[in-house]
């Protein structure tokens, strides 16, 4: 039978402390880095880009890597309709959030898409309900042109819903006082500048979860 002395659970103690400094602290991961935000006016292919003023973007919407608890995987696209905030999903915990505006189109819906297109400066045809409550609209009946007042924006992101394409976009918006509210029409507007960097970042193929 062992006999436990208060030398040996000293002995025993000491060593354990000694294995337990052998391992290192859990630290939690540090968020990447994000470039600096560039709002100003600029050339983009064709058009130029006009600035914001973002200080009169209230700053949660300005664009920011946050912390971000979920079960989706890296690199998929997560749209919180009520609070109008879209997050790609990074590594470690961390998501790169983006305000919106949504509009009538979006507002409604929640469910899982998937993006099976992308647009450079992308021509904008609205839909025949849109026509007839708005007439001055019938000239663009097959399609305004991509620029600067165009309503996509300077990037689209088409969404593929249960096999087809249903009407439901990411995009810019030159109308840049609207991100953080409700519109009228519309799916999910982004800042011009914010829609770019969104772009650049997701394939063809990226899983969008709208909530």
């Amino acid at each position: 039978m062992t006999k436990f002395t208060r030398r040996t659970v000293l002995a025993a103690s000491g060593s354990l402390l000694a294995l337990s400094a052998c391992v290192p602290a859990l630290v939690p991961a540090p968020p990447p880095e994000l470039e600096p935000l560039d709002y100003t006016a600029r050339r983009d292919g064709a058009h130029r880009l006009r600035a914001i003023d973002i200080e009169a973007i209230p700053e949660f919407l300005h664009r920011q890597i946050v912390p971000f608890t979920t079960e989706e995987e890296v690199g998929t696209i997560v749209i919180e309709n009520q609070n109008r905030l879209l997050y790609l999903v990074l590594e470690n915990g961390y998501a790169l959030r983006y305000g919106l505006s949504v509009g009538r189109e979006g507002f409604d819906w929640t469910g899982e898409s998937t993006v099976y297109r992308k647009a450079h400066w992308p021509t904008w045809t609205p839909p025949p309900e849109m026509i007839k409550r708005e007439p001055h609209l019938e000239r663009w009946k097959d399609g305004q042109p991509g620029g600067p007042d165009n309503p996509l924006g300077a990037r689209a992101l088409y969404l593929m819903t249960d096999g087809r394409d249903q009407g439901y976009r990411i995009h810019g918006t030159p109308e840049w006082r609207s991100i953080g509210r409700f519109a009228s029409s519309g799916c999910f507007r982004m800042l011009q500048q914010d829609v770019i960097d969104l772009y650049d970042r997701v394939p063809i193929g990226t899983r969008v979860v709208v909530v």
